[in-house]
């Protein structure tokens, strides 16, 4: 239909007035290289919200090279002309969006990525990176002076990635805050295991060698992702309570230091059950490798995974985190007492429910045996610092923390609120003032002192 030359004025005036009425759409801009986490201001990205990872990797063990592709389902939180990942040592190939080759430029660990037309605010968009090389593990001071990431082993490579290294093996936005679910393939010489996490889709040998598909259909952190790859002694079943087991050990370790992997996994499963609430993940379990190197265990989302056979305190403890640390995330690493405060109280209840040790007298021993003049005290346990996130006073006195909780408000609130923690915060992320918000309305208490006292301030408390 055609208009008057008036009708088109007209129109044209409309449209101008319904234009300034509503406003131009914001030009895209590029997302910002980092979601701004003081303790690692690069790690995780801007502008998007990861939803999905299908990682496809080859490892071969007698060269060290990882060859990858990582396809990258995300939905941009902003009108994107670009967008960063965070890629460590490894060398990109080819980048795609949507399928479409994408400029990319990369900055130390950011990799920018300029797709051939800019991403609509709230679209969903896929990125593929073409990737290899031979990942080398992260060292410092934040884990314990030891190394960790991405570790080979004499028969393949040990897995082990919090906080930093997940970007050593894959491109990602690495960060706990930044969770999504992950489609997990392994191409590893025949004769080894693969082992990843959730569930198990499908195994098979081609040629010479074997692939493993792993899916993990619950929300994940980066750096709980793992692609362990050995020799391993696979065993599989249910807990007593019915949640699928999958413990794998290096044969190497059978029957070393006398602990059951498989029976503690599966007791303590079903027990925290009860205390914490509904497991929440398709399947639990251990993976058990042989790397002296690696002085440290993991709660690997599904799998926690143990670098020699560890004791049944480590085990507990490692389980615990699948709700306090995997299902439950921080929102920021300053608040990592949350997961390593929790376990720890958690080999705490362990010791009450075998019968050996009450929580209190746990307590009690902790705090007479380290003196007031101690650094113990001088940590802040609700912001340690980046280099310090791992002191003991993070486990320690974060499980004190919830002691002192516990005998302030009783055991029917203090139990109540630990699985209604579990449930408000499943599967997403949190911090430490929602934390102390839920325990005031639970309760029914004020204390805004208790945790002032125990997480904000340092020095030794008096009793």
């Amino acid at each position: 239909m055609a208009l008057s030359r008036s009708a088109r004025a007209g129109a044209v005036a409309t449209a101008a007035v319904s234009f300034l009425l509503i406003g131009a759409a914001p030009a895209p801009t590029p997302g910002a290289p980092g979601i701004g986490d003081p303790y690692f201001p690069n790690l995780g990205n801007g502008g998007f919200d990861a939803l999905h990872y299908d990682l496809d990797l080859a490892y071969a063990p007698d060269t060290g090279r990882l060859d990858g592709r990582t396809t990258l389902t995300a939905r941009a939180t902003q009108a994107l002309s670009s967008f960063d990942l965070d890629l460590q040592q490894l060398e990109i190939t080819e980048v795609r969006v949507n399928g479409r080759p994408a400029a990319f430029s990369r900055d130390g660990d950011e990799v920018t990525v300029t797709p051939r037309g800019a991403l609509a605010k709230g679209r969903h968009f896929t990125v593929t990176v073409t990737y290899g090389g031979v990942p080398q593990p992260l060292s410092g001071p934040i884990v314990f002076g030891s190394k960790y990431g991405w570790m080979k082993t004499a028969d393949g490579v040990f897995v082990a990635c919090e906080p930093n290294a997940a970007s050593t093996w894959f491109p990602s936005s690495d960060h706990p805050s930044d969770k999504a679910t992950y489609d997990i393939r392994i191409k590893a010489p025949k004769g080894l295991t693969g082992v990843s996490n959730g569930v198990l889709v499908s195994t098979h040998d081609q040629g010479g060698s074997t692939y493993t598909h792993w899916r993990e259909s619950r929300p994940m952190a980066t750096y709980l992702a793992t692609a362990t790859i050995g020799r391993f002694d696979v065993r599989t079943g249910r807990t007593p309570g019915g949640t699928p087991v999958y413990v794998a050990i290096d044969p190497v370790l059978k029957n070393a230091n006398g602990v059951d992997v498989y029976a503690v996994t599966a007791e303590a499963t079903d027990y925290w059950s009860k205390l914490f609430g509904p497991y929440p993940f398709e399947e639990t379990g251990a993976i058990v490798d042989d790397m002296p190197e690696a002085g440290f265990s993991l709660e690997v989302q599904s799998k926690p995974a143990y670098s020699a056979v560890r004791s049944e305190t480590t085990i507990v403890h490692e389980l615990a985190h699948q709700w306090f640390g995997d299902s439950v995330s921080v929102a920021q690493w300053k608040d990592v007492w949350l997961n390593e405060g929790f376990a720890t109280y958690a080999q705490w209840l362990w010791a009450e429910h075998r019968g050996t040790r009450s929580a209190h007298d746990a307590f009690l021993a902790r705090y007479d045996a380290t003196p007031a003049g101690s650094s113990f005290w001088r940590t802040k346990v609700a912001d340690p610092q980046r280099d310090t996130m791992f002191a003991s006073a993070v486990y320690d006195r974060g499980a004190m923390t919830l002691q002192v909780l516990r005998e302030r408000i009783g055991d029917k609130a203090f139990f109540e609120l630990l699985p209604a923690w579990t449930k408000l915060h499943r599967y997403g992320n949190a911090d430490t003032a929602d934390f102390i918000r839920l325990a005031e309305r639970i309760s029914g208490q004020q204390l805004g002192d208790l945790f002032d006292t125990w997480l904000f301030t340092t020095g030794k408390p008096t009793l």
